[in-house]
């Protein structure tokens, strides 16, 4: 298990059809043995398997919104994953007031050996530490702007401070107890309790990912994408001159992705959900590094690896 370490491999970056070589949308984290998949778009299975990421261990699936290139993919993916044996309970995360659509995706389903709960997510955010993730690992949702009820989604993972052996010794803890400490457990040291806050320092910068989903640039998502490590971001549209257009159906265009993210100062944009207009996504990509220099396009397959920065 490797702490302080998140990965995120897209699996569609396809918006209303898929093509050849780009499923629709739809994206998976992991982080210690344990994912979330947001979106399931048609491919989204296909397109798992070639990437090399199994499904098998998803604790929850994350629906920005009911359209069906985010959620055609998800019948099927719920049968195969009863078709292979899972029984563990599966999180369906999703916006309110979508009662009726659940009921059509039990229906297209039928019976699955394994509960399929669906869940809303609280304001102040989900622990997924409560469902085996590392301690600090959680995930909260935040308003959007498309034609529809719409969230996204942001993942984090929160770096405790920088464990003091001495001042832990001080207090009479046997070592043994120090890694409780340092997740963030309160543990007795005598006829005392010791708690973390005691033997840490100030908190250290941790890992940020952003899943957009489909939206036009609002205040929800720059806040949420404000230090992100990883914006994946709605880039429908490849220029300015589709405003109008983007506007209207609630996207946005890579200019527009640019600068929201120079705004909200993320280390790192990749561009997802391209029109069937954008043949290469390469070709408009000086759009977004206008603003933003760091931008890059997001493809089926693309991943990385983001790691807690080293200590100085």
């Amino acid at each position: 298990r490797a702490e302080g370490m998140v990965t995120v491999t897209l699996l569609g970056t396809a918006a209303t059809m898929p093509l050849p070589d780009r499923a629709l949308t739809a994206a998976v984290l992991e982080c210690s043995g344990h994912s979330l998949l947001f979106d399931c778009g048609e491919g989204t299975q296909a397109a798992a398997r070639r990437a090399g990421v199994s499904l098998m261990k998803l604790d929850g699936i994350c629906l920005t919104h009911w359209h069906g290139d985010h959620i055609f993919g998800l019948p099927g993916l719920l049968q195969t994953l009863g078709c292979q044996g899972r029984e563990k309970p599966l999180l369906l995360f999703a916006p309110a007031g979508d009662a009726g659509l659940l009921e059509a995706l039990r229906a297209l389903t039928g019976p699955l050996p394994y509960p399929l709960r669906p869940a809303l997510l609280p304001p102040e955010g989900l622990d997924l530490a409560a469902l085996g993730w590392p301690t600090g690992a959680a995930l909260s949702a935040f308003p959007t702007r498309h034609r529809v009820a719409s969230q996204g989604y942001c993942f984090t993972l929160a770096r405790a401070g920088k464990f003091d052996p001495q001042r832990a010794r001080a207090l009479g803890v046997p070592m043994p107890l120090w890694g409780r400490l340092q997740k963030g457990e309160t543990v007795s040291a005598g006829a005392r309790l010791v708690r973390p806050e005691e033997v840490l320092g100030p908190a250290r910068r941790g890992l940020r990912v952003v899943f957009s989903g489909d939206t036009a640039p609002c205040p929800g998502l720059e806040e949420a994408a404000r230090g992100a490590d990883l914006l994946l971001c709605d880039a429908t549209y490849p220029t300015d001159d589709y405003a109008d257009q983007a506007a209207l159906y609630g996207h946005s265009t890579f200019p527009q992705c640019g600068a929201l993210a120079a705004r909200a100062g993320a280390r790192r944009l990749w561009l997802v959900h391209y029109s069937p207009i954008i043949q290469q996504p390469e070709d408009y990509l000086g759009e977004a590094r206008a603003a933003f220099p760091a931008a890059e396009c997001g493809a089926d397959g693309k991943q990385i690896t983001l790691r807690f920065e080293e200590e100085p």
